[in-house]
């Protein structure tokens, strides 16, 4: 048999969550004073005030707070965060305060932060920062080079306690868009700014095949078979979710040991923190024959997802499904250890149902999960229909919490209505596959936030940051943080012109310029259709008549263009003593990136008119503005560590132990950016390109290469009075795919000067842009 992993010491469960005893007495009727009976009570429908209340804190069973904690991984976290200016800080594990809760005070030089967690003890530093300091660690960059060596006292004692207990983070494509090859101090730094944004559960996907390979060898699967059936890290997401098997691999056995061990890690990081490592659960994916192998044991085809045939769903009332489910959460606890929450979405994007009963098979669900973790929260995405009324009707709903993924993308939403008063976490995903586009629903966010949580009957437990892929937009990413710890209802414009004062280091007229232009356009899209911005038309595959890379995304710009490009103006002129900082740099770098990104919306159309006016000297004219446009966009993105090709790619190579296994890994890399999966997932499934992203090296060699061959077929076309000649789009991209091209790791270049000439071009003096 494989050897298992270095098992974890054993170690308490921490459930960063209300005691349960309010919830419990209120639900059963018990008079004031009286002992809360074991195990949880179901919310009834009708249920009287104090219940809804004790609903809307989501108040967790079996979830009694520690009396005390070890600050010591706060401290570390800190030390990692502020490494010139930890020692300026005292950490106080406050068993006295609110749970949730942290208070900053101090003079010059000594601040004292006291809270309830280690986790909200660096909420109160980052709280501190922000509002004291004047400073801004964001995802990605930072302006702690303006603080000084002597940090600033706080003027008066400051206390917050979040508004809600459920502050979850993390899509379940995040792992596959955002970095499926990431090294421990990468997930490391991604928990500490969790913590010092409010953040109290994050999803931990990384390693979660290594508990299905280990527990399914004992149902008739040899080693070998089941690393054929696991997918390559980049697109696991979407196995953990019933989409698909197999791709992007086979994964050696070292791997997944490897994986394994990293995400007890991450686990492990965020249990020292008083979070919750939210793990994924079982609920009945299985390899091709399992119940040939399996007698008595039912299986429904899950048919196809974007060309893919899906793994089979083993039928939750079948005997084996208990077994093999306890088999996983077995496996799962020797490398992961116990928590208190567990995602899984069951039939998720049409999964079909077959002759299963969903309320049988989702209480089946739940009791395999609490008969393993009595008193562990199900967390399912609320997404497209899920999760249907039969679900619901399954399960007991107050150990249930949905992250809604549609808070802020359609209207006339009532989720106590959808949901029949189940606790839900009201979320966003403001980016899809990784996009580089800038922008997002803020206003959508606050104007919903305060008055779906004090409604009357609101079932609202949480917020749940869902991003399909994190490390963009840090605007957006500080913002919807920051509404679950806000007392007052956030002012938009407010919020944003501190935001500039801080983003750098201080305040800047220019930079606050910039920002007022990005929130009245990016920032301030309306919902109805759209939670993401358009994507750019320099990623998508060539077409005179291309509206979007992704044919999921908006086909047209949602906010004026012209705000973009006034933003990069402003930020060119911030303060020379303000540019040195990683947030400057990249605020640049993205301003400039998506002001060009907006004119391909521009330039398109007038290289369509030449090209059907027959005015070949137009057409070459303005397709070397296209070419010129891309050769920037490469330069531009080379300047910033967080827009390179080269570190994903290395990331991916970095994970195989030989050059068969490296260049299996960075197909599996590169594949994901592209052509995502074979040919009827690419075209039929339409996903090509869904996750485009600007990055260098991807627009040089891929983008830009891909426009160039079908701008000279057009000319071609022109000068030879022909139809132009066909290309197979799937062809180029998946040699793309498969090469192994090095491109560089590090940024090269300047900034400034490459921000700088792109400004020069889009300004409607000069003519050309």
């Amino acid at each position: 048999m494989p050897r298992t992993p270095r098992r974890p010491r054993p170690r308490p469960v921490v459930l960063a969550a209300l005691p349960a005893a309010l919830l419990t007495l209120v639900c059963a009727g018990a008079a004031p004073g009286a002992t809360a009976p074991d195990g949880p009570v179901p919310v009834r429908a009708g249920a009287s005030g104090a219940v809804r209340e004790a609903v809307r804190a989501q108040v967790r069973p079996g979830a009694a707070r520690p009396r005390t904690f070890d600050t010591g991984p706060a401290r570390a976290a800190l030390g990692r965060l502020l490494p010139r200016h930890a020692g300026q800080f005292t950490f106080v594990a406050d068993t006295a305060a609110a749970a949730d809760t942290f208070s900053v005070s101090g003079a010059p030089g000594d601040i004292t932060v006291r809270g309830s967690t280690g986790a909200t003890l660096l909420t109160g530093v980052g709280w501190y920062l922000q509002h004291v300091a004047g400073v801004d660690i964001g995802w990605p960059g930072d302006s702690l080079g303006a603080l000084p060596a002597r940090l600033p006292g706080v003027p008066a004692p400051v206390t917050r306690s979040a508004l809600v207990a459920h502050r979850y983070a993390l899509n379940d494509t995040d792992d596959g868009y955002a970095g499926p090859y990431r090294s421990f101090e990468e997930h490391q730094r991604q928990v500490d700014l969790l913590a010092l944004h409010g953040v109290n559960e994050v999803f931990v996907q990384v390693g979660a095949e290594y508990p299905y390979y280990r527990a399914l060898q004992g149902f008739g699967y040899s080693a070998a078979e089941l690393r054929a059936w696991v997918p390559g890290p980049a697109h696991q997401s979407w196995w953990l979710l019933q989409n698909l098997s197999g791709f992007g691999g086979p994964v050696s056995e070292r791997l997944m040991r490897e994986r394994a061990e990293l995400g007890g890690r991450i686990a492990e990081q965020l249990r020292g923190l008083g979070m919750t490592p939210v793990l994924p659960g079982y609920f009945g994916t299985v390899p091709p024959g399992f119940a040939a192998r399996n007698p008595g044991s039912a299986t429904v085809a899950q048919g196809d997802w974007a060309g893919f045939d899906r793994p089979d769903w083993l039928d939750p009332a079948s005997p084996a499904f208990g077994k093999l489910a306890a088999a996983y959460y077995a496996e799962q606890r020797a490398v992961f250890g116990d928590s208190a929450m567990y995602r899984m979405s069951p039939l998720h994007e049409g999964g079909q149902t077959g002759a299963v009963d969903v309320k049988s098979a989702a209480g089946a669900i739940q009791a395999a999960l609490h008969a393993a973790h009595p008193d562990a929260l199900w967390a399912v995405l609320g997404w497209q229909d899920d999760p249907t009324a039969e679900l619901l009707a399954g399960v007991d709903t107050s150990r249930l919490l949905i992250l809604d993924g549609l808070s802020d993308r359609y209207n006339r939403l009532d989720r106590e209505a959808r949901w029949g008063g189940a606790p839900y976490a009201m979320g966003s995903i403001y980016n899809f596959g990784g996009h580089t586009t800038v922008g997002a629903n803020t206003s959508v966010w606050i104007e919903r936030f305060g008055p779906w949580r004090t409604k009357g009957d609101s079932a609202l437990a949480g917020t749940a940051y869902l991003p399909e892929a994190t490390g963009t937009n840090p605007a957006a990413f500080d913002l919807f943080t920051d509404l679950a710890w806000e007392p007052s209802p956030i002012d938009q414009r407010a919020w944003f012109a501190d935001f500039a004062a801080r983003r750098y280091g201080g305040p800047d007229p220019a930079a606050a310029a910039a920002w007022e232009e990005l929130r009245k356009g990016p920032y301030s899209t309306s919902s109805g259709l759209w939670s993401e911005s358009q994507d750019s038309l320099f990623t998508a595959r060539p077409s005179l008549t291309a509206a979007g890379a992704a044919y999921w995304s908006p086909r047209s710009m949602r906010y004026p263009a012209e705000g973009v490009r006034r933003a990069l103006e402003h930020l060119l002129k911030v303060a020379p003593h303000l540019r040195g900082s990683s947030a400057y740099r990249f605020d640049l770098v993205d301003t400039a990136r998506q002001a060009l990104a907006n004119h391909s919306r521009v330039l398109l159309p007038q290289i369509r008119a030449a090209y059907e006016a027959k005015d070949l000297a137009r057409f070459r004219a303005l397709t070397a503005q296209w070419h010129d446009g891309e050769r920037q966009l490469d330069a531009l993105t080379g300047s910033d560590p967080n827009f390179l090709l080269g570190r994903w790619l290395k990331a991916a190579r970095s994970a195989g132990a030989d050059r068969a296994e490296q260049d299996r890994y960075e197909y599996d890399a590169r594949s994901v950016l592209s052509v995502w999966g074979g040919r009827s997932t690419s075209e039929g499934g339409f996903l090509h390109d869904y996750a485009n992203r600007e990055w260098n090296g991807l627009v040089g060699e891929l983008y830009a290469r891909r426009w160039r061959a079908y701008f000279d077929s057009l000319e071609e076309a022109l000068v030879h009075r022909a139809a132009p000649r066909a290309i197979d789009w799937y062809a180029f991209e998946e040699e793309w795919a498969r090469r192994t091209t090095r491109h560089p790791a590090e940024p090269v270049g300047d900034s400034y000067a490459l921000a700088a000439r792109i400004a020069e071009g889009l300004r409607p003096a000069a003519g050309g842009r």
